[in-house]
């Protein structure tokens, strides 16, 4: 399984960016695919899911109603929308799959893009 995660870069607070996560290597229709975001001196994090099969989605807190994660069939492709965005979402973000349910957790997610950095300037 290879991920290829794409869309950082520089953004004012308030704005927007829609962050991509290309999958290949192996059908995914079993699989669940993640966002993990990590800051600065932070832990990485839980930011989005969503279950390829069924398209059930789960949200950290503190991106609820802010964040949108979808996926493309034909493309094999993760997307997560992001508006209203905060300095504090600031971090270098991951997508991350795994084969089964979701996990709020990094340690369950077998693999791993490379990360793209969101900054997002006050």
């Amino acid at each position: 399984v290879q991920l290829q995660a794409s869309g950082g870069g520089l953004v004012q607070a308030g704005g927007s960016l829609r962050l991509s996560c290309a999958a290949s290597g192996r059908p995914f229709s079993s699989f669940t695919m993640a966002w993990f975001r990590q800051a600065p001196g932070k832990e990485r994090e839980f930011v989005a899911a969503i279950i390829w099969s069924y398209g059930s989605t789960r949200y950290a807190d503190s991106v609820k109603g802010r964040f949108t994660i979808s996926r493309d069939n034909a493309k094999n492709t993760v997307y997560l929308q992001m508006n209203s965005l905060k300095p504090e979402d600031t971090a270098v973000y991951y997508c991350a799959a795994r084969d089964g349910g979701i996990f709020y957790t990094r340690a369950p997610y077998g693999y791993w893009g490379q990360g793209t950095l969101v900054t997002v300037s006050s």
